[in-house]
């Protein structure tokens, strides 16, 4: 049968290789992330941080459901090329609509992705019906899901901006809950754990490269808007400190929870299950964060000096916090010992002290992005010398709390 060439070949949880065609999926991300952080720049208030982080959670929920896809389909197949490419059209016109999805273009927001939900997830009932029956009951029940939250994505394009944020909201609600309770469905029972028979390494390696997309926008801004700057020293002690702040969270993710991580799911024999915990879902905080972190470098680029305003004080406590707080999530669920490291708690109380020494103190912007980084790269160094033993050496004591990182 045709269809069954339309599947990866491998054993067990043999690794699927990341192909050509998954780069060219992601560039359409690559804008949806900018177009993000623009979008957040622009409606910074609660506001606009709620309706930001709706769209943030359905370009993931569109990218993380490609991505389980493309873990069992065989992206050199021209058929599924093709279907990837059609998902790629419609991420564009996702990604187009985001800066007025809560004005005029919501409805374009929401048919692109239901379309792209709907249609993929059909794709793969058709693909699977006859070849891995038990795949295709599993699509059957998410296609079911989607259906689900539909009439609230049509419901929110007809209804006015305030109304919109609420049906959208309930509409994702529906979506995110569908993995959690594995997709119950009438006539069809719920879906186990080995109907996610995955490659780990595969849904590893596509994780890391979207944080790296999510990183690179943060490295964009740096660069881009210190350009445009005047070059002297305090603008360039402010561009110093964003490229340090954008190299520890490179630090906190990739030394060890990537590797880490990417090992634990490869041999795991739940590694559809870790997969929905460690990366479906808590890499969402992790991306979250890179967005914030993001809007903090900007805005610290362009006003390094005067007072703190309380946009400025959240994004640049909150990108840190979500970035910690995802990557705690992240790392408990792929730790042997289940404990989340210890860093990465005082981390987060030390960047919430920081917040409130430069509210209350009354600091200058710039103090506060050097007390931002200088907390993140603590952390990094922190975890890094706890799988290197390096402050055991010299201070016991502090090896002792080190030791619940490992």
């Amino acid at each position: 049968m045709a269809r069954a060439n339309l599947f990866r070949v491998r054993e067990g949880h043999g690794h699927a290789p990341v192909t050509n065609i998954e780069l060219f999926f992601d560039l359409v991300f690559v804008f949806a992330i900018t177009q993000l952080s623009h979008a957040l720049l622009a409606h910074l208030g609660w506001l606009g941080a709620l309706q930001t982080l709706l769209m943030l959670f359905a370009v993931w929920w569109v990218w993380i459901f490609t991505t389980w896809v493309a873990n069992w389909l065989d992206p050199d197949r021209a058929n599924v090329r093709l279907m990837l490419i059609l998902l790629m059209l419609g991420g564009l016109a996702l990604s187009s609509s985001i800066p007025t999805a809560f004005g005029k273009n919501g409805w374009l927001f929401a048919a692109a992705y239901c379309s792209m939900q709907i249609g993929r997830t059909l794709y793969m009932v058709w693909a699977s019906r006859g070849i891995h029956d038990g795949r295709a009951r599993n699509f059957t029940r998410i296609l079911f899901w989607h259906f689900l939250s539909l009439p609230f994505w049509v419901g929110g394009a007809l209804a006015e901006p305030e109304m919109r944020l609420v049906l959208w909201g309930a509409a994702l609600l529906v979506d995110y809950m569908g993995p959690i309770t594995f997709f119950p469905t009438p006539g069809l029972g719920r879906s186990k754990g080995n109907d996610w028979d995955i490659s780990g390494a595969h849904m590893a390696e596509r994780c890391a490269l979207f944080v790296i997309i999510s990183l690179g926008e943060g490295v964009l801004i740096t660069g881009a808007t210190f350009a445009t700057l005047p070059q002297d020293g305090l603008h360039w002690l402010a561009f110093a400190i964003c490229f340090l702040g954008s190299a520890a969270l490179w630090w906190l993710y990739f030394d060890t929870g990537a590797v880490r991580g990417s090992a634990r799911i490869e041999a795991s024999d739940q590694a559809g299950l870790l997969a929905r915990n460690a990366y479906t879902y808590w890499h969402i905080p992790i991306v979250a964060g890179l967005v914030v972190s993001a809007v903090a470098d900007e805005m610290l680029l362009m006003h390094p000096y005067g007072h703190i305003e309380p946009q400025f004080l959240a994004v640049t406590v909150g990108g840190g916090l979500l970035f910690l707080i995802g990557n705690m999530g992240f790392k408990k669920t792929t730790n042997d010992r289940g404990l989340p490291p210890f860093s990465h708690m005082i981390g987060a109380v030390l960047l919430i002290v920081a917040g409130a020494a430069a509210w209350f103190l009354h600091w200058q912007p710039i103090a506060l992005g050097i007390a931002a980084a200088a907390v993140l790269t603590f952390t990094a160094i922190w975890e890094w010398s706890s799988y290197n033993g390096g402050w055991r050496r010299w201070a016991p004591w502090i090896g002792r709390f080190q030791s619940a990182d490992t």
